[in-house]
């Protein structure tokens, strides 16, 4: 049987009071997706080795920031040295160790530099175009609706004020289901945004990489958030309120689980 106290010692209820004063769009999206598994993320704070893809995923996030700000700042060399970029921020993403590679670190490098040097070449966005905002942290109190404080990390804002998120996918992204995946996320950067600027954002981009046989690259345009999904997303940070206030923390067994790392803690789960 598993008890619900958390790590390093800190009582749970201490806890769930932090979680409960600021949210974000990926606790939001955790907690709609499975209460354990938030639970065991952010309340217990086990933590799990990252994984190949993860590790695939930041390092070329971490180069399209680079990129983005080479852009705001006008630096045209960038594309001479992505190599060098990529290559150092392939260490750096691995500095705490404990990826598991089966063997295909050197495979899985290379289709990651092939994947950035796809985006380069197909991204929309011109060479030119200076960024409004790179990696912007925001935040917005949105006490006067009985909500907790939102928080976020935009990758990127372009000159029109469209919003710009990158993924990385094994499979071609569909335009409604990713409009549907991304809703949460897509809404809380809006309102971070019209918070923050007292404008309405242009819309969405997601650009998905998607690492199939043959690289991808998939611009998904979204229009901009609309009071009906603003509604939505205050209704899901009241579950996410009550929820933790009664400590709801069960579990959503699906097909998902079989990617879980939170799996054999699951299974043990009373």
């Amino acid at each position: 049987m598993i008890a619900l106290a958390p790590a390093n010692g800190t009582d749970a209820k201490t806890r769930v009071e932090v979680l409960s004063e600021e949210v974000s769009a990926s606790r939001l999206t955790l907690w709609s997706q499975c209460r354990l598994k938030f639970y065991f993320r952010y309340v217990a704070q086990i933590q799990k080795p990252p994984t190949s893809a993860l590790h695939v995923g930041k390092t070329l996030h971490g180069v399209l920031q680079s990129w983005s700000y080479a852009r705001w700042r006008g630096d045209a060399t960038f594309k001479d040295r992505v190599k060098e970029v990529f290559d150092q921020r392939w260490v750096e993403e691995q500095q705490d160790g404990g990826i598991d590679w089966d063997g295909k670190e050197n495979k899985e490098r290379e289709v990651a530099f092939n994947l950035l040097e796809l985006y380069l070449r197909e991204t929309p966005i011109p060479e030119t175009e200076k960024p409004r905002g790179v990696e912007v942290m925001l935040e917005a109190d949105l006490g006067k609706h009985g909500l907790p404080r939102l928080i976020g990390v935009l990758d990127l804002v372009r000159a029109d004020g469209c919003i710009v998120d990158f993924k990385t996918t094994k499979q071609s992204p569909d335009p409604d289901r990713i409009a549907h995946q991304t809703e949460i996320q897509t809404t809380c950067y809006g309102v971070l945004f019209r918070d923050a600027t007292g404008q309405q954002e242009a819309g969405y981009e997601i650009h998905s990489l998607v690492k199939t046989k043959t690289p991808r690259l998939v611009v998904t345009s979204l229009p901009a958030s609309t009071a009906e999904q603003q509604t939505r997303l205050f209704r899901i940070m009241e579950s996410y309120m009550d929820g933790l206030d009664r400590q709801d923390f069960v579990p959503s067994p699906g097909l998902q689980c079989s990617s879980c790392q939170y799996f054999a803690e699951c299974r043990r789960w009373r």
